[in-house]
């Protein structure tokens, strides 16, 4: 079974979905347009939402093999 090669680039899919947001908020759209505008915005959301679920595994991945299932509180040796 062939690895998936389209794997988002959330920088670049985030830059898109807040360049729509502020064309939509212009208010300078036809109805029409707008709700084209929306129906990309929702697509690059879940397509960002995705890239960060993904992110998130791997992080759990790489915890679990080195044996640290909780991150270390890190506290200052600073004296207020």
């Amino acid at each position: 079974m062939p690895k998936k090669s389209n794997k988002i680039d959330f920088e670049k899919t985030f830059t898109e979905l807040e360049k729509l947001v502020n064309q939509m908020e212009k208010g300078d759209l036809s109805l029409e347009e707008s709700l084209q505008c929306f129906e990309k915005g929702m697509n690059l959301t879940k397509d960002c939402q995705q890239a960060l679920s993904e992110a998130e595994q791997k992080v759990k991945i790489l915890l679990e093999k080195n044996k640290k299932n909780s991150l270390e509180i890190f506290e200052s040796d600073n004296s207020d």
